[in-house]
């Protein structure tokens, strides 16, 4: 890991913390820090979205914004998939995206249904199942759409910037 690597990535995991910070409701900061695993994955590397991924729901866990424990390393492996899915995938963004969506919603889904249960002593609350279902696909794919703007407009910025130093 070079230090240009290790800076990025520390960049982009202190803004998705400090976007979790916040507190904002879920449809807002859930596409927020999915478009993050999205970004630190297409602009520094596949390793820098898994990485990022996997602390971000620590982080959020040891600062107080995320309250439910047993969820963290399913929310890790949710992120990992996604970042590990997309940079498999990013020459096709559009699928790309779609395609690791669908994996952290499938995973996210069959831990909270098969997984988690066996750690607990009691059953999931109907409330926590639906937060970390069908709500994580959509704040992804949300995510997946604002990373693939961001990323249209700097790669805008990049040819405007190379013909005018051309000129």
């Amino acid at each position: 890991m070079t230090p240009k690597f290790i800076t990025r990535s520390a960049l982009l995991l202190a803004l998705a913390i400090a976007v979790q910070s916040f507190k904002l409701p879920q449809p807002i900061t859930g596409p927020l820090v999915n478009a993050i695993l999205f970004l630190a994955t297409a602009t520094v590397g596949t390793m820098s979205g898994v990485i990022v991924g996997l602390f971000t729901p620590v982080l959020a866990f040891v600062f107080g914004i995320m309250t439910l424990f047993p969820a963290v390393p399913l929310i890790m492996a949710g992120n990992a998939a996604l970042a590990l899915v997309y940079g498999i995938l990013q020459k096709r963004p559009v699928t790309g995206i779609v395609a690791a969506s669908l994996g952290k919603y499938a995973l996210l889904t069959l831990g909270v249904h098969y997984v988690l249960p066996l750690f607990l002593s009691k059953p999931l609350p109907a409330r926590v199942i639906s937060l970390l279902t069908t709500p994580q696909l959509f704040t992804a794919l949300a995510g997946g759409v604002l990373a693939f703007l961001v990323l249209q407009g700097l790669s805008m910025l990049k040819k405007e910037k190379e013909t005018n130093s051309n000129q």
